[in-house]
């Protein structure tokens, strides 16, 4: 007569390994729309490289240039970023790899926020990067080459750590934007109210303006550019936390009383 107690481990054991085979699935497909995507723009890579730079190309003196101090630069620089833009394009699909992966382990109720709750990051991570390009990058190389041109500075860059530096700025700017996502969550959990939210007010704008600090070029400018849209989006978090999970509470008060 067979253990159940080994039927139930070796049940066990097989649900396991069918849980890593689909993971594994799930991330090929997702490494394959990335792949997909990156094959569609290698050809034009040294132009989306151009597209990138246009922001410190626009903003240096006449004559300025930027300049490779790798041997293998000129080409792994601009696969590096078409790479990334494959990465951006392609991931809604990475994301829907993720979401089918953890669905079926969701509550009817978890699986109504997530589709918004993706949705509205991505689209606020695609803000943050704009943002950071068509704002952001000109006044701050608008500001590096007024600094540079009083001490007779040539402002010349490597493209790798320019790359880095966009990178970076993409980043920071990109997670920024999800505050408003983050405050809600927040107080969707629990863990804060719209109440303690305000009082920690003072806090977040001191936060912000280190945050910039350490992340900005030291510029008072720069710096002002990522405080502020931070300061703007927590605020646009509260609001949108007052009126979505207030909404949700009032219905669910409203929904207790109509059953007793």
């Amino acid at each position: 007569m067979s253990d159940p107690q080994q039927k139930s481990d070796e049940g066990a054991e097989e649900t396991f390994i069918s849980h890593l085979v689909e993971l594994r699935n799930r991330i090929m497909r997702a490494g394959i729309s990335v792949i997909v995507v990156f094959v569609a723009l290698v050809y034009w890579a040294p132009d989306i490289f151009r597209l990138l730079a246009r922001p410190l190309m626009q903003n240096l003196p006449r004559d300025g240039k930027m300049i490779v101090t790798d041997v293998t630069g000129s080409f792994f620089v601009p696969m590096k970023v078409t790479m990334l833009v494959a990465f951006v394009i392609a991931l809604p699909i990475v994301l829907y790899q993720i979401w089918a992966f953890v669905a079926p382990g969701l509550y009817q109720h978890e699986k109504k926020l997530v589709l918004p709750l993706v949705s509205s990051s991505y689209l606020l991570f695609l803000c943050g990067m704009a943002f950071a390009y068509f704002v952001v990058f000109p006044t701050i190389f608008r500001v590096m080459a007024h600094y540079n041109a009083p001490l007779g500075a040539e402002m010349t860059t490597d493209i790798d750590n320019y790359l880095s530096f966009v990178l970076t700025m993409f980043l920071a700017f990109g997670v920024t934007f999800e505050v408003p996502i983050v405050v809600v969550l927040l107080v969707r959990m629990g863990v804060l109210t719209v109440k303690k939210l305000r009082e920690i007010r003072p806090y977040v704008i001191v936060g912000a303006f280190i945050v910039s600090a350490v992340v900005t070029p030291p510029d008072v400018f720069s710096q002002l550019i990522l405080a502020l849209p931070l300061i703007v989006l927590y605020e646009a978090g509260i609001i949108a936390a007052r009126i979505f999970i207030g909404t949700g509470e009032k219905k669910a008060v409203d929904e207790s009383h109509a059953a007793s």
